[in-house]
């Protein structure tokens, strides 16, 4: 299998939408806590950041679950006697998978 890779600017993107829409989801009410923001700011008018280390760690972390949710898919499939991994060979191992993790 190829090196398998994440861009950091694709994590950030992930969890900028993730970030975004459990803001709409919670009905974004104003409260501005004094220690996240200066004064003037709002919630909606901050630009999202995430620390560029966070990201590499985060890219990181999901290269290693999807290998491995690859690896143990192909290892039902081949004992089904089958060269493809279905959607239902993952479907199988990510219950024990999430544990692990």
């Amino acid at each position: 299998m190829e090196d398998l890779s994440f861009d950091p600017e694709l994590m950030h993107s992930v969890f900028k939408l993730v970030w975004s829409k459990k803001s709409e989801k919670n009905g974004d009410t104003g409260i501005i806590n004094d220690d996240e923001v200066a004064a003037g700011t709002s919630k909606k008018s901050r630009q999202t950041t995430a620390n560029p280390n966070a990201l590499k760690v985060s890219c990181e972390l999901v290269r290693i679950f999807v290998t491995e949710a690859i690896e143990r898919a192909a290892v039902i499939a081949e004992a089904e006697g089958s060269t493809k991994i279905e959607p239902t060979h993952l479907e199988r191992v990510l219950p024990q998978l999430l544990l692990d993790f």
